[in-house]
This record gives C-alpha cells, structure tokens and sequence, in this order.
C-alpha cells in the first residue's frame, strides 16, 4: 500500500546526455493539430512493450556506468601510475645518459683537444731515410716498419675510390660519423652474436689509430663518436683522407700507401712518379681490403681470403659508381694472375756504405740528443756528406791492392777515409774492404779501431816545434841516441827503420825520410805534453797507450778517422774543422730540422801549417828513402812512363807514410788543396804483416783513390799565409840550407 501510494516522478538527465538519447527519454509524443477535440479513446502512440524495453535500457545504462567509474577507479592505480612512475623514469635515465654524455664530451675534448687540433704533428711518423751528396737513398731504418708520406695527389685515385668504398661510402658527405653505418653493424654483431662488422668512418679509424688507441671498448668508440666532428670541423676531407692513406697499416711492416705499394706489387719511387701513384684499379682493391684484417687478409700468408675481400671491394666500386662492369672483370682476371704479387724487399746492404751509415747513424744520435732507436720512425730525411760514387771507385781500389799484395806479404784488408777539410764533410769511410765476411768484415777500423800510426804522427810533433821557433832547415845529428828514464825505467834507445844512422842532416831531410831519431830528439826538445797537447787540440782526443817519447815514432793507438782530420788542420791553414758525416736533416714537409754549422776553430798558426805543408810536399827531400817516381807524389801517368821522365800533370800534394812496429800496421795520409785521405792496410785479426813498408802498402792506394777524387778539379798549388821568410843559413855544425823560418 505504502509503495502504491508513491507518487511516481519522472527522470531528469541532461537533454543532451548519452543516457537521454539512448532510452528516448526527450522523446515526446507529437502534439495534436490545433482544431476540434473530440472526447473519444485515442490509440497508444508507443508501441507495446516499449516501458518494459526502457526499463532494461536503463538497467543496462546503470550497469555499463559501473563498469566505467571501476575501470576509471583501477586505471588509475594500476595503468596510469606504471605510465607515470615509467615514465620519470626514463626521463632519469636519460637525463643521466645525457649528463653522463656531456661528461665524457668534456672529458675527451679536455684530454685529446690539443691531439685534434696538432693531428698532422701527432700522426706516425716516417722511417728515417739516409741520402748521400748526390740525393742518393742509401739506407732506411725498417725496424720499426716502413712509412713514406707522399701527397694526395700523388696517390692513385682508384686506391682513393677503393678505400671510400669499402671503408665509408658516405667520407664526402658525412659529419665524420655514419649513423647508418653504426646501426648496420650493430645489426650484424648482434646477429652473429660476435663483433664481425665495425660501422667505423674513415675519419673514425685515423682518431683510433692516432689519438684514442685502438682498445675495443664502448669507452674507445664513444671517444671516436666525440672526436670525429671536431676532426671534420677543422681539416678538410682531403687532408683526413691523405693522414689516413699515409698512416694505416696494411701489414707485412708496411705504413701508409707508399710502403704498401712497394711492399706487395715492387713499386718503386721515381722521379716521375712515386710507388703508390702507379697502383691500377686491381692493385688498390687488394691494398684496400687489407686494412681491416692486417693479417687475416694478407695476399701472401692467406691468399683465398685476400682474393674473396677484393672481389667485394670492387662490387663496391661498381655499384657506388667508381668503375664499370669491365672494368670489375677485367681486375678480377688480373688478381688471378700467378705474378700479380711482387714482394719489395728493403735489402740496407750497401757493403760500400756499411760502416759510413753506422757512423751517420752514431753521429745523428748524437747531434738530435736522442737514443738511436729513437730515429726510426722519427719521421727525418737526412742528407749526408758521403760520395757514394767516389766510394764505391774507391773500394774497388783497395781491393784491388789488397788482392796484389795478400799472398806476398800477408796483408787482407783496407780502411779509408777522405774527407773535405773546408767543411769537415766525410767524402768516403770504409772501415773495411769486405763488410759483408761474417768474422770480422762488421767491424769498422776506420772510426773504431785503434791502431798503431808509425811515422804519420811525426808531422804532430814537427808542427809543435816549428811553432816554438824550430825551422825545417835547422841541423840534426842522426846519431846514436840513447834517454835514460826515471823510476828504475830501462833506457829508451830509437833506431832508424833502416837500422842506419845518416850524420848531419837537417830536419826536413830527416822528416821526409822518416828517420827516427832526429824525431825523438825533437820531442825531448819540444816536450812529451805539449806534443800531445798539439795532438788533441788537432782532434786526436782518443788514444791508447802511454805518451812518452816513443809516441813520435807511431805507438799510441788512434783512429784513421782522427789522424785524417789532424792532417786536415795541416791542409786548412791550421784551422780544425770537425769531421762530420751528417749535412742537413728535415722533416718530410722540408722543414729544416738540424743543419750542421762550425766555423772551425784555429789549434795551430797559418805559419806553422804552412812550413810542415811544404816540407811533406817535398817530393826531392824524401828521394833517397822513396825514391823517385813515388807514389807519394801525384803524377797522372803511369810509373813506367814517369821513370822515362814522362810524368803527365802533377798534382801539388803533401803525404805522409808509416809502418808500426812488427808491420801490423800500415799508413798513408796525405792532402792536396781540395781533400784530405787516410789509408791503413794490414789485418782485421792484428796479426803482422811481411816486410812491407807504407810506400808499398797503403801508398798506392792513396795515390790512386786522390787521383780519381780529384779528376776534372783545378790543379792549384798551397798558398803562402806569409808571415814566413825563406832563409839561406850556414850552421856552424858544417851544412848550409835554405828554408822557412817564422818572422
């Protein structure tokens, strides 16, 4: 009763709400026309059953609401929230991944910036390259590898095309990095579920090779990532491309397309052209596929991996454009040739040069303050001082020589030095006529072995008593001589090599005859500290032995080298020029890096050089110990035609032989107006020779070798400095000579 009593209330929605249109509820019946009403049942405009169906509609309704708040409750808890805690997250992390990105960026820029902006300074450098005079390469250090910069220009363009190719078919366009590239072989990597593709640019391996280093870490490939658009920023692709062709490595020791060009095809440098400027397109597709598997990929150690990586090179070629279909077949066909490959090899055996490039090598070491094996891939080009023609002329001398006298008088082997006393520049240093015997021939007499002088070091102690007043006119009893000598010392007593004594004779005829004791009476005047004194300054600083008064007849032990260039000051109006091997050095762009530069230092006067040039140059002073026609005087004809008085053009020299004791050694050193030259003969082991003499040992080959130094030269004869006078004395002792006296 109670519920039928309820007066029932129609629903109220929003006119337009979804509830309203889906039940019909604004629905209304249509409104009678206006007109006559007639009071009669009228029909049900809705059709039967219609509350029923509004009725489930709104059941529905209420249902379908429910359904929508829970999801809406829900969606929020557990959708929205996920999404949102997500979502910062995310935001976390790459908030993180960028601070940690600016990070390294500073921290790589910080640490590599000056490397990037000094990368041409920084990149490896070349193998040394050694030059004599004339520009000729006479020795490279490969120990370290073999690098040759060349230009770009000068690099064939299909090795160019091949490496863009296969390497970073984008390096022209793109930014130093390629994302694509990157991707593509982070695709292949996970694939294979090993590193088999690198997505490198070219400008991304020259930072790995020449800054970052070559780890494979992310680390390293981030640091490339930073760098590379700094690279590409401040060099053009040109210079990027030619470091990069320079200075990657294509195995077998060899850096850079020069070396590689020369390494496996025998290419070689020209005038014309340079090795790597000949490659063809078969050629650098070889040396392009290398690179990335130095080893893996070398045509000579693993030739069917090498022949399936050019075959892919050159597809690249084709289809970006570089070459045609021909073209493709045609180097196919050419790599499938049995002497496609032609090893280079760098021999550095110069048997002539062996002992002169040790030297240079020494000298260099010495003038850049810096360890020898430092030099090799310093990057320097040095010209040096030696005649590499005029040296070889000269070794053939020697042994020539040598051959004549080994069986006769025991005697196998030859040093020689000549050097240019103007400018101290070693013309020729052979330290042994047979460098290449695997006993001894290493072994360099010239500059390292000490041996005995003879008589050449008389000129040293004459000189010093010449400068205190003695003129060579002065007389001298060659007499029987004996000195006795402190501290329970036995008496020293010279002889003369003939075992003669010769009387009153004056000091240039004792000189030129090389009589000993009038030398040692010289020495006891002079004195044994300042003889030795006048020695060193001259540039005999090494010795050994014990200077007494026996040094004046040869029995110290010094280096031809250094006995050559004392001669030298002789020559030079007693100015000392130091001996040297290396001219000038520069880096491969030119610079000059090193130049060497002495004025010269005066040890002795012009006076005094002048008056001991004159007597060594006195061919008739020395005629009765030589003879005449001797080799020590520069007569152009042969000697059968001299005796006959036909002595042809005679060139003013001034020579100087000794024998040491035992005939162990054998010397010659003498000078003209242009070179100086030192000559030793006897054995590598010091064994003695048999009866030889410095006129028929290491005389004729020093007449011979300054012949043919000083072929198509000016004859010119030693000047007078003056400050000399020539005299005509009587001495009291019974001789008269005329001769140089200081005034």
């Amino acid at each position: 009763m109670h519920n039928s009593k309820r007066s029932a209330l129609i629903a109220k929605l929003p006119e337009r709400s979804r509830a309203v249109q889906a039940q019909g509820l604004g629905w209304q019946p249509m409104q009678p026309e206006r007109g006559v009403y007639y009071p009669v049942p009228h029909a049900n405009p809705n059709p039967r059953g219609w509350r029923t169906r509004r009725h489930l509609k709104r059941k529905n309704l209420r249902r379908s609401n429910r359904h929508h708040a829970f999801i809406d409750r829900i969606g929020t808890k557990w959708v929205m929230l996920p999404m949102v805690v997500g979502f910062m997250i995310f935001s976390v992390v790459f908030a993180s991944l960028l601070v940690t990105y600016a990070a390294l960026t500073e921290v790589t820029q910080q640490r590599y910036g000056e490397q990037v902006t000094t990368l041409l300074d920084i990149l490896p450098k070349d193998s040394l390259k050694m030059y004599d005079k004339h520009g000729t390469l006479i020795y490279q250090m490969v120990d370290q590898g073999l690098q040759s910069t060349v230009p770009l220009s000068q690099i064939s363009p299909h090795l160019v095309h091949a490496e863009v190719a296969i390497e970073d078919q984008y390096f022209w366009t793109n930014a130093g990095i390629d994302i694509t590239g990157i991707v593509r072989a982070l695709i292949a990597d996970l694939s294979h579920q090993q590193i088999v593709a690198g997505g490198s640019t070219i400008t991304q391996q020259l930072i790995k090779n020449a800054i970052v280093g070559n780890q494979d870490t992310a680390f390293r490939k981030l640091q490339e990532l930073i760098l590379a658009p700094a690279i590409t920023r401040i060099f053009t692709k040109q210079q990027i491309l030619s470091m990069y062709l320079n200075t990657i490595y294509y195995g077998e020791q060899a850096y850079g397309a020069n070396a590689a060009a020369f390494t496996y095809f025998g290419l070689k440098d020209t005038s014309e052209a340079t090795a790597a400027s000949q490659l063809d397109i078969a050629q650098a597709a070889m040396l392009a596929g290398i690179p990335s598997a130095p080893v893996g990929r070398d045509p000579f150690l693993f030739p069917n991996n090498a022949f399936i990586r050019v075959q892919q090179v050159l597809h690249q070629m084709r289809i970006q454009g570089y070459i045609n279909i021909e073209q493709e077949r045609a180097a196919i066909h050419e790599v499938q040739q049995p002497h496609f490959l032609h090893r280079g090899v760098i021999t550095n055996k110069l048997p002539q040069a062996l002992h002169f490039i040790s030297y240079a090598l020494n000298e260099l070491a010495t003038d850049l303050h810096v360890k020898l094996n430092d030099l090799s891939r310093a990057g320097l080009v040095v010209s040096t001082t030696l005649d590499l023609p005029l040296q070889n002329q000269i070794l053939k001398i020697a042994r020539s020589h040598i051959a004549e006298l080994v069986a006769t008088h025991h005697m196998s082997d030859a040093a020689v030095v000549m050097i240019d006393y103007h400018n101290g520049g070693i013309r020729t240093l052979l330290g042994n006529i047979d460098p290449t015997n695997r006993q001894d021939g290493a072994f360099d007499v010239a500059s390292d072995g000490f041996r005995q002088p003879g008589s050449t070091f008389k000129p040293i102690i004459y000189a010093t008593a010449f400068s205190q007043g003695v003129s060579p006119g002065m007389p001298v009893y060659d007499t029987p001589y004996t000195i006795s000598r402190c501290c329970g010392q036995s008496a020293y007593t010279p002889h003369n090599y003939d075992l003669r004594y010769h009387g009153l004779v004056s000091y240039r005829y004792a000189l030129q005859n090389s009589f000993n004791v009038p030398a040692v009476k010289l020495l006891v005047q002079t004195g044994v500290d300042k003889a030795l004194t006048t020695a060193q300054s001259m540039g005999i600083t090494d010795y050994i032995g014990v200077p007494n008064y026996t040094m004046v007849l040869g029995t110290l032990g010094v280096h031809l080298l250094d006995m050559t260039s004392a001669y030298g000051v002789f020559a030079n109006g007693g100015v000392d020029i130091l001996p040297h091997s290396i001219d000038t050095v520069t880096d491969v762009q030119g610079n000059i890096i090193y130049r060497f530069s002495a004025p010269g230092k005066r040890v002795i006067s012009k006076q005094v050089a002048f008056i001991v040039t004159n007597v060594l140059s006195d061919n008739n002073a020395r005629l009765f110990e030589f003879l005449d026609c001797n080799v020590l005087q520069l007569y152009s004809n042969p000697k059968d035609q001299c005796l006959h008085g036909n002595r042809g053009m005679v060139r003013p020299a001034a020579a100087k032989t000794g024998t040491s004791n035992d005939f162990r050694d054998n010397w010659t050193i003498g000078y003209t107006t242009d070179f100086v030259m030192g000559v030793w003969t006897g054995n590598n082991d010091n064994t003695p020779m048999l009866n030889v003499s410095g006129i028929d040992g290491a005389a004729p080959i020093w007449h011979d070798s300054m012949l043919l130094a000083e072929q198509n030269l000016p004859v010119s004869d030693f000047a007078n400095p003056g400050g000399v006078v020539l005299r005509t004395i009587y001495y009291p002792e019974g001789i008269t000579t005329t001769d140089w006296y200081l005034k």
